[in-house]
């Protein structure tokens, strides 16, 4: 038998694919075609949902206290067309993009420099969880009274609501980080920079992208809590106007888009996760 005839099990000829290539593509569409079938099944349960509640609005339920889709819609096509949506959703919006941002950041700094040195985290730590477990809604009157009643109390509100999450979880990463990799580095000669950013930092970004997912509702609930307590304008002011007024067609349009907002939030923090999370194992 000629060489020319002999294929060997582990190769493949020329425009063919080998064992790994299709195991690769296989997999590729398997894990899509499953996505595809969790998105289809949560579109199909809104649906289920939204159409269930809007048959049952009237005959069942009274619109007056549980609004219905068909009224949200309305109100909402209403805000639009007069700006009132837009120019109070920008708002908030620079609220908490603002306060997320300072929050996480000082956060994560302050974790990546306490943490690694234990003794002045066991000193530091339970104060820590004291001012954690501080009810941020608490410091609005207070902040009121330091900062006004203008943006900036909204931000610096979403701020503190953002810091403690992200910097007990990023503490938490650093903590778990193996001590033998630190060892390694050490071993060949790596300095303390080579320690941090080469081992601390990739190992611990995992609890950094935990806290910065958990942390995005309560940047939100900042600075809404915040326009809800004093101010005249943002989402938080739309739904405690409408409140006043009896309108939880109001009411519901504005938490419809308060969740969308969180949704777009997640989704932007689930891209930079997929992204610095490309060292990790494939699931399989």
């Amino acid at each position: 038998m000629s060489a020319a005839t002999t294929t060997d099990a582990g190769t493949a000829g020329p425009g063919s694919a080998g064992p790994l290539q299709v195991r690769t593509a296989r997999g590729f569409r398997e894990k899509h075609g499953r996505r595809a079938t969790v998105w289809a099944w949560r579109a199909g349960l809104l649906v289920a949902l939204v159409a269930v509640w809007q048959v049952l609005s009237g005959p069942v339920l009274d619109p007056q206290y549980v609004s219905s889709p068909q009224g949200i819609w309305e109100r909402l096509a209403g805000w639009i067309a007069d700006g009132t949506l837009w120019t109070n959703t920008w708002i908030t919006i620079q609220e908490i993009v603002l306060g997320f941002l300072l929050g996480a950041g000082a956060g994560a700094v302050l974790a990546y420099l306490i943490a690694p040195i234990r003794v002045v985290w066991t000193i530091l730590d339970p104060y820590v969880m004291a001012l954690y477990a501080i009810p941020k809604v608490a410091l609005a009157p207070l902040f009121i009274v330091w900062f006004g009643i203008g943006t900036d109390m909204k931000v610096l509100l979403a701020a503190v609501s953002v810091f403690f999450l992200v910097f007990i979880n990023t503490a938490a990463g650093v903590h778990q980080v193996d001590s033998a990799l630190v060892d390694a580095v050490r071993l060949m000669n790596g300095s303390r920079r080579d320690v941090a950013l080469k081992v601390v930092l990739p190992a611990s970004m995992t609890g950094l992208l935990t806290g910065l997912r958990v942390s995005i509702p309560y940047a939100l609930i900042g600075a809404v809590i915040g326009e809800l307590v004093a101010s005249n304008r943002g989402l938080g002011f739309l739904i405690s106007d409408s409140s006043a007024k009896f309108d939880t067609d109001g009411v519901f349009a504005t938490l419809l888009v308060l969740s969308v907002i969180a949704m777009v939030l997640n989704g932007l923090v689930g891209l930079i996760d997929a992204r610095t999370s490309r060292w990790k194992p494939l699931d399989t």
